[in-house]
């Protein structure tokens, strides 16, 4: 990941991925930061880009659904630098057999100095690192 201080105009580079059982806190959450994901290059897994389209109305690349490798090739960019930041919202509950362990991408993402949240308040801290512009007035506001 590059310092936000190098380039203000940066265009980042974010992965989304959620667990069937998360992926509504997920959308809402995007749309509650709709202007700063829109300003942002987003690649998601299949369904949970499906329900960022519907929710927020947002442009973004998916890949394959998270039980036939999606979370493999998310894995893949960030481990060749094609990421610059991971939200992956795992439901650790009620997850079903068939969704992925996120260890792996967490794995990758420390190695390759990627940051991760794995919970909404980490995603809120992503958020306001990467769109620093973003007023404090603003932030307290949507809270």
């Amino acid at each position: 990941m590059h310092d936000t201080l190098d380039d203000r105009s940066r265009r980042w580079r974010v992965a989304l991925i959620a667990h069937d059982g998360k992926q509504a806190a997920l959308a809402a959450f995007v749309l509650r930061h709709r202007a700063e994901f829109a300003s942002w290059e987003l690649t998601a897994t299949a369904a949970t880009g499906e329900v960022l389209r519907e929710t927020a109305g947002l442009r973004l690349r998916t890949v394959l659904p998270e039980a036939q490798g999606g979370d493999a090739q998310i894995g893949a960019e960030i481990a060749t630098g094609e990421i610059d930041a991971l939200i992956v919202l795992q439901d650790p509950l009620t997850a079903k057999p068939r969704e992925p362990d996120v260890a792996p991408l967490v794995r990758l993402a420390d190695l390759h100095n990627v940051p991760v949240a794995t919970n909404l308040a980490t995603a809120e801290c992503l958020v306001w690192a990467l769109a620093p512009e973003v007023s404090l007035v603003e932030r307290g506001a949507r809270l």
